[in-house]
């Protein structure tokens, strides 16, 4: 009997490739489905999402409010930070004031990083750039400060720059919560057998990297852009945890939160009732 493909994306880096391990490097029976992966960078993957055009992807938990009819949320796969987050970083030392007056680096509008930068500061002047390409940006005076994501929330320090504010640290003293910054959306068109189908096996993929972690760790290293394993353990120990597995109720929690406050200050187009699968 021939595979069922399900295209499945995800961004290029440790944390998402520890979740697909199992899956990419055939861990696990897949009970006749066959997973393609499409890899891209998570602004990407959202502008994807608009278009319905993979059967399961990352999503920032910001542009799943624009994608309520096509896609719900898997219970797992979230990347959340608890008490950290996607951090604001420059050459000088700035105040949360100045960094209303300059121009921010960031890695795309429809992500959960500018989401929580806009509740942080309200309206700022932005400049859209590839997540990779931000320090950079910030260094040669593109931009006069960067918000980062994926490792360079570890690596910052390396290039000289100064932390001005870690937004998951923001976020926790406002709200008492974890920020969720992402999670794993599956097309509803799918139907319901095939979404169970597809839940319990991304579940198990990711239980399996948890015990399995050095291996799964070494996987994850190509996706690292030049990370040591030290340094992929501890990003991939940040956004793959118990919430990873399942969102419980303070996750939830959290994504009808943070939802809720962009609907209220205007930043999304309307109040979203957010569905769990």
């Amino acid at each position: 009997m021939q595979a069922t493909e399900i295209t499945l994306g995800h961004s290029p880096d440790p944390d998402d490739a520890f979740m697909f391990y199992a899956l990419a490097a055939d861990k696990i029976d897949t009970e006749g489905l066959r997973f393609r992966h499409v890899i891209e960078d998570i602004e990407t993957l959202n502008r994807r999402a608009m278009n319905e055009e993979l059967d399961v992807t990352a999503i920032s938990i910001h542009a799943y409010a624009y994608v309520l009819n096509k896609y719900a949320l898997l219970t797992s796969g979230a990347s959340v930070g608890d008490d950290y987050g996607p951090l604001v970083v420059s050459t000088r030392s700035l105040t949360i004031d100045d960094l209303k007056k300059t121009r921010i680096a960031v890695p795309g509008l429809m992500t959960t990083a500018y989401l929580a930068l806009r509740l942080c500061l309200g309206e700022c002047e932005t400049v859209v750039v590839p997540f990779d390409k931000i320090m950079d940006a910030v260094q040669n005076g593109e931009a006069d400060a960067g918000l980062l994501i994926h490792e360079g929330q570890l690596t910052y320090g390396n290039r000289g720059l100064n932390k001005i504010i870690d937004l998951g640290e923001w976020w926790k003293t406002e709200t008492g919560l974890p920020l969720p910054l992402g999670g794993n959306a599956i097309r509803k068109s799918l139907g319901p057998e095939m979404i169970a189908k597809v839940s319990a096996l991304l579940r198990k993929s990711i239980e399996f990297g948890l015990a399995n972690r050095e291996d799964a760790v070494v996987h994850s290293m190509a996706y690292g852009r030049g990370m040591q394993k030290d340094l992929t353990d501890r990003f991939v120990g940040m956004y793959v945890n118990d919430y990873t597995i399942d969102y419980g109720d303070q996750g939830r929690e959290a994504v009808r939160l943070l939802l809720q406050r962009a609907w209220s200050a205007g930043i999304i187009p309307s109040a979203v009732d957010v569905e769990f699968v």
